[in-house]
């Protein structure tokens, strides 16, 4: 009996090893806005000035999906991640107009993450593990904000382009498959709309483009391949929303989504690596709360399916923004 259990481990770890492998290094930031923004987004609620926004964002999954949409891991692994994340905002939208009519303005913030891996077995597999607590990749980007395009009713249309630069100044382990890092640097704008079908319902969208620069310190499953260094494939992402207004000038409610597709191969050491690119789609429940013109509040609940190369998680987005 002692032999067979110990033949039953060692296939068992055998099967682990292949399953888990390079396959769950999830290359793209973990930091990317996948739903922490939402409804009205295409303008500042308040006009010029400054703006200090608190995030707040509960993450939680008890699967990570392969390549197929399946489960990555043996169902022995019994996996539950769990994370939260604090991103302080700091904005400032000019009066000035900088370039075709828009004014310019900067964008600044700083997350601090805490990642919780946590298996049914002890961890002998080589199954991801987290870093731990820590700071994430501080962001940039200056951006141009475009005036409302007004009609008999009240706005029609605002949005802005804004150019975010993501530097790799987060805590990152290439021991660890989740880190609140990146290691590397990453270039993600986007172009952010919101219409107002009429004076109460409204539509908004951020439409992303991810470009991600070398890690030349990459993670422990591709060094075992003879990585010197990997690059993040290119990636499509948006956030996508419908509000409904229940409450004059005081409540908003709706759905909120998001959506992520990775368009361009990993690479190791310049070379394409296949079957690693990365999906998501995701919708729930949403609301604003208006308390007053300068101070709103934003709850957002996600939850994810056709998910691939990562983790299917249920988020939960708790929004707070001030304008000074």
């Amino acid at each position: 009996m002692k032999r067979i259990s110990a033949i039953f481990f060692v296939c068992c770890l055998f099967v682990g090893l292949l399953l888990t492998g390079p396959v769950q290094a999830y290359e793209l930031p973990l930091g990317l806005n996948l739903g922490f923004t939402s409804f009205l987004d295409g303008g500042p609620p308040a006009g010029p000035g400054f703006y200090f926004t608190q995030y707040l964002q509960f993450l939680t999954s008890d699967e990570f999906k392969n390549n197929e949409g399946n489960s990555a891991l043996p169902s022995f692994a019994d996996e539950d991640l769990n994370a939260q994340v604090l991103l302080s905002q700091f904005i400032y939208q000019s009066n000035q107009d900088l370039l075709f009519g828009g004014k310019w303005g900067l964008n600044f913030m700083v997350p601090y993450a805490s990642i919780n891996m946590r298996y049914g077995v002890p961890n002998t597999f080589g199954f991801p593990e987290d870093n731990g607590s820590g700071l994430g990749d501080i962001l940039i980007g200056p951006f141009l904000q475009w005036d409302p395009i007004m009609g008999a009713k009240g706005p029609i249309l605002m949005h802005r382009v804004e150019f975010q630069l993501i530097f790799p100044t987060g805590d990152y382990d290439a021991n660890r498959e989740l880190n609140p890092g990146s290691n590397h640097f990453s270039f993600n704008p986007y172009w952010s709309a919101t219409l107002f079908i009429t004076p109460k319902l409204t539509a908004s969208t951020r439409i992303h483009y991810l470009w991600n620069d070398e890690n030349d310190d990459p993670n422990r499953n591709f060094v075992a391949l003879g990585a010197d260094d990997t690059q993040a494939g290119q990636a499509i992402h948006l956030n996508y929303t419908m509000a409904y207004e229940v409450l004059p000038k005081q409540l908003r409610v709706g759905i909120n989504g998001y959506y992520l597709k990775q368009i361009t191969d990993t690479q190791l050491n310049g070379n394409d690596v296949n079957n690693r690119r990365e999906q998501v789609f995701a919708i729930g429940p949403g609301l604003i709360y208006h308390v007053n013109q300068n101070t709103h509040l934003f709850f957002n609940a996600y939850f994810e399916s056709n998910v691939e190369n990562r983790p299917e998680f249920e988020k939960y987005n708790l929004r707070f923004v001030h304008h000074f």
